[in-house]
């Protein structure tokens, strides 16, 4: 055998194209290897950005004598886990049923059948802090495997029984959606708020995003202070932390402390437009400048350091440079007053929190903001001189593969944020997104996985990728106006209605297509994660195309939906921390909205994406042109604003002061 890797579109596969391993892909070839050889599949799982799977291919994979000991014993197949979901769910199951725990980079070792019989994550090559090695992992397996090989089958057999005992449907019988529903849902998720420092939990930390959108609208439900003053919170903690960028914009992937101080250094496509919509969300509905200020600079880095020129938006910033950890945003008093002078250097030291002690590894800092300072014009100077000098410093790689699931919460996050703040700079790159997308990774009516530099990949696309997407095509739909967006949105919605539900279970759907890969167990899962859930973001795709569509197709897809919810209200009840993505959608469904603007006034769109809450339809054309507009003409030749909530309807009404009074 030989490296096979070379020719991936994953450009993580690529990075262990040249490793002595002979990797291969993820594909029946690989599996009829080790059936011929009779040994074990050795699974290896990471993602490009990922430090510690830098560094288990630094020690392990590139070393000749553990890849020598890979190669004797296994047939090795690596998979990018951007690539295949589908994969990566199932043997992530598998592996914190085994360990208790997940990440990446995860070590699943498969009989020849692709079932999972021991796993783990990160394997040192010096057996360290209670961790094996991974030779001594790689010798306890193979001699097991030759000499107890019962052993191997009924492991084998017990966690391909407990996966697929795992993956059977929600119950039909749910708890009924509705206010009593999301208040406890609430009240439970602020009972374990970090109220000193925001979020919720402890360390490591992660970004609350989807949850942020859902308290944002349960406070414009409810006016309850306590679910404001939440966010708020988180906001600002992140925001004023070393998890944010304070130099270049954007959030990295997750904080190690409790106090949003040190960043696991990556940059993903997927948080970063989760809180552009947050975030831009939290300011229109408060006015804070600071939120105000972060939605646009994440917006600025989607557009300046995410963009890949061909519309989509690349997946992810590594958190290594030249396999240091985060060196390209380090800073000590020294390294400051080098490129600002003993001053300025000072006074920049004292404003974002650089000690001589240090924030991170080796007396170095990562640059925080607590305070606003009182001179502007000075933070700003500053701050440009700052990232200038930072820019000639060597930096992270990018991974510029798109994939379409998390170009689509781009697509959303920019339409929904652009149009809320008149930025229409914002609506344009969703659009050029929307084109790439349905130019590229649409084949045969089908939506693919991933794509790089205008190649698609064969990687099938998931429920999330077809949901996700439909959702940015209704954003832009509502964005523009315009009836192309609402068409598409439509096409792809339907072949994930029909490709992804669970036969005989209405309101049940796989996150796998019924044509895609045979895997062990066809994967599904409802909780809300660092993304939403595939079948979450499905009930807003249904909720929010049927709100914008003709009869025939609204009546079908608001069925669908209720009897997602009938099986779904459940996660709401039981795992509210984990079902961020379903409190906003929620919200959205006990109270819905629906603004029709004829005759498209851009100062009565302006006062309904002010003062709408969120998840509210809003669509401005002319007469006639789009659905939510049918029968719904001008008075007395001015345009004319329709504002329903639910089946409730109010008289037109043509003045940005009578509008902003209905929503009053």
């Amino acid at each position: 055998m030989t490296n096979r890797l070379a020719g991936a579109l994953s450009p993580y596969l690529r990075q262990h194209a040249d490793n002595p391993v002979h990797w291969q892909p993820w594909d029946d070839a690989a599996f009829a290897e080790a059936r011929r050889r009779d040994v074990p599949v050795l699974l290896s799982v990471g993602y490009a950005a990922c430090h510690w799977c830098h560094v288990m291919a630094h020690e392990s994979f590139a070393d000749p004598a553990t890849a020598a000991a890979m190669n004797a014993h296994f047939v090795c197949i690596k998979v990018d886990r951007e690539e295949r979901p589908d994969v990566d769910a199932v043997y992530m199951d598998a592996t914190v049923a085994m360990t208790g725990q997940g990440g990446w980079p995860m070590t699943c070792f498969l009989t020849p059948t692709g079932a999972p019989f021991y796993a783990g994550t990160y394997y040192p090559r010096i057996a360290r802090a209670g961790m094996p090695a991974f030779g001594q992992v790689l010798s306890a397996i193979a001699e097991t495997w030759q000499t107890r090989r019962d052993e191997v089958d009924r492991a084998a057999a017990a966690a391909v029984g407990s996966l697929r005992s795992r993956s059977t449907a929600l119950p039909a019988q749910a708890p009924l959606l509705g206010p009593d529903l999301l208040n406890h849902a609430v009240a439970t998720t602020l009972a374990d708020e970090d109220r000193e420092h925001g979020g919720f939990g402890g360390a490591p930390k992660f970004p609350p995003s989807a949850l942020m959108e859902g308290l944002l609208r349960t406070y414009e439900r409810t006016r309850d202070p306590a679910a404001l003053a939440a966010v708020t919170r988180v906001a600002t903690g992140m925001a004023r932390g070393g998890i944010y960028d304070q130099l270049g914009g954007g959030f990295a992937r997750y904080s190690v402390d409790d106090r949003w101080v040190v960043p696991h250094f990556e940059k993903m496509l997927y948080d970063n437009a989760l809180l552009l919509r947050a975030y831009a969300h939290l300011a229109r509905r408060t006015d804070d400048r600071l939120a105000r200020r972060v939605a646009g600079e994440v917006a600025r880095f989607l557009l300046d350091d995410l963009s890949t020129g061909t519309g989509g938006f690349a997946s992810a910033l590594d958190a290594d440079t030249d396999g240091v950890e985060g060196a390209t945003y380090l800073w000590t008093p020294a390294s400051l007053a080098a490129e600002l002078g003993s001053t300025e250097g000072t006074w920049a030291a004292q404003l974002f929190g650089v000690t001589d002690s240090g924030t991170f590894e080796a007396g170095a800092s990562v640059l925080q903001l607590p305070v606003d300072p009182l001179d502007e014009a000075r933070y700003r100077r500053v701050r440009a001189a700052l990232r200038t000098a930072r820019d000639r410093r060597p930096q992270p790689a990018r991974d510029d593969k798109v994939i379409a699931e998390w170009n689509g919460l781009a697509i959303t996050a920019l339409a929904e944020a652009g149009a809320a703040l008149d930025e229409p700079e914002w609506v344009a790159a969703a659009v050029a997104g929307a084109r790439y997308l349905l130019d590229v990774h649409l084949v045969d009516g089908r939506l693919r996985r991933a794509s790089i530099d205008g190649a698609v990949g064969s990687a099938p696309g998931v429920l999330a990728d077809y949901a996700s997407m439909v959702v940015g095509l209704a954003g832009l739909h509502q964005a523009t106006g315009e009836l192309e967006w609402l068409d598409a949105a439509q096409d792809l919605l339907d072949v994930a209605t029909t490709c992804f539900a669970a036969a005989d279970e209405p309101g049940a759907w796989f996150d796998s297509a019924d044509d895609a890969d045979i895997l062990i167990v066809r994967p599904r899962n409802p909780i809300d994660g660092a993304t939403p859930a595939g079948v979450s973001l499905l009930v807003e795709a249904l909720q929010t195309v049927a709100g914008l569509s003709g009869p025939e197709r609204a009546v079908r897809y608001t069925e669908l939906a209720a009897e997602t919810w009938a099986r779904a209200a459940v996660v709401l009840a039981r795992a509210p921390r984990s079902a961020g993505h379903w409190l906003a959608v929620s919200e959205a469904a006990v109270r819905p909205w629906q603004v029709a603007v004829s005759g498209a006034d851009p100062e009565l769109l302006a006062v309904a994406r002010r003062l709408a809450p969120g998840g509210a339809l809003i669509v401005g054309a002319e007469p006639n042109a789009v659905p939510l507009l049918v029968d719904r003409p001008r008075q007395a030749d001015r345009s004319a604003a329709y504002v329903c909530r639910g089946t409730v309807c109010d008289r037109p009404v043509t003045t940005p002061e009578e509008l902003a009074a209905l929503f009053r």
